[in-house]
């Protein structure tokens, strides 16, 4: 499997890795199934394997430590901070107080001293940028995390963050984990090109557009979560333009040869700005076909038509999205307080 050198940190990381959401109550919660899905891929050549404290309550960073026991120093091992891990309101963020916490809580269900790419799963608006950064390096300058990186964060809080590295001396952040597929192509705009031009390399999550891209039948309510139904409902007119999408991109697939999973793959690799593409399999069987992607190169003739189909910067349905910025959500930000003692005309 080839290799790319992670934003500049020298470390080489396979062209696909290995996301970890799906081991454990998340996706298959038969453990032995997915440390053995975790060695498979492995074996196969992927070196970066990727989970979170919240995936699962902690139970795929386990599943993780019990599957690369044996195997530590040839795995280039990310895991990430911020979502609520507990009932307390300090169980959570990016303040120094919960990163240490959460820091510890994920060395210990791994199983190891240090992970290689430490991120920062969602941005936090009550938290300074310089508070989070400031613990961030100590940690690296502990030895404790070799990397650090983020997930989600729009162009402009990385930019902010690349700033204050820079201005307080701070250890800056190395890598960004953007949703990123066929059907969900906003971060083209500026997002990856943002990450380009300071150096930060991309880890897309998503590149199978949450299952639209596997190749089988979406059918609204059939395993899906009651909150996803929306990102699913054909009646929804976002969605059958997906459905639409997903008709003519079977059809670029087959005349190039490809499986539609291969090809959804393939295009997310084939951006200059991606280092390394997340791979959720729950099972071997699932890794085993999305492995097939390996070295696959797509010419210009099929990139061309994918952008007829889906045009380059566009996200065809945003309620895909999993973050939303507080200024869209609380409508006390958009509005300028009226003047004390007057009311409406």
């Amino acid at each position: 499997m080839r290799r790319r050198i992670l934003g500049g940190t020298g470390i080489s990381v396979s062209e696909f890795a290995l996301g970890a959401m799906m081991f454990g109550s998340w996706g298959n919660t038969d453990a032995e199934e997915g440390v053995r899905t975790i060695r498979l891929a492995l074996d196969a050549g992927i070196n970066l394997v990727d989970t979170a404290d919240i995936y699962g309550a902690g139970g795929s960073e386990r599943i993780v430590g019990r599957a690369i026991r044996g195997r530590r120093d040839g795995v280039v091992l990310a895991t990430k901070f911020h979502s609520p891990m507990g009932p307390d309101a300090n169980q959570q963020g990016n303040s120094r107080r919960w990163i240490v916490r959460a820091l510890e809580g994920s060395l210990r269900r791994l199983g190891t001293d240090h992970v290689d790419l430490y991120q920062v799963h969602r941005i936090d608006p009550d938290t300074d940028i310089d508070e989070t950064l400031s613990a961030l390096s100590d940690l690296v300058r502990a030895g404790k995390v070799r990397a650090i990186g983020t997930s989600n964060f729009p162009a402009d809080q990385l930019v902010e963050a690349q700033w204050a590295a820079e201005r307080r001396g701070h250890v800056r952040f190395r890598s960004e984990q953007p949703q990123y597929s066929v059907l969900a192509r906003a971060v083209e705009t500026h997002v990856l090109p943002t990450a380009q031009r300071h150096g930060v390399g991309v880890l897309p999550w998503g590149p199978l557009g949450a299952g639209w891209l596997t190749g089988r039948e979406i059918r609204p309510g059939v395993g899906r979560a009651v909150l996803e139904q929306r990102k699913f409902d054909l009646s929804v007119p976002e969605n059958a333009a997906k459905a639409h999408a997903v008709t003519e991109l079977r059809k670029v697939a087959a005349d190039a040869g490809l499986s539609l999973t291969h090809l959804a793959l393939a295009f997310v690799n084939a951006h200059p700005a991606v280092t390394s593409v997340l791979l959720g399999p729950r099972t071997p069987g699932q890794l085993a076909d999305l492995l097939g992607a390996a070295g696959v190169d797509l010419d210009d003739e099929v990139l061309d038509r994918i952008d007829a189909i889906v045009p380059p910067g566009v996200d065809l349905n945003r309620a895909d999205h999993h973050w939303v910025p507080r200024v869209l959500t609380d409508a006390s930000l958009r509005r300028r307080p009226l003047p004390r003692g007057r009311g409406t005309a």
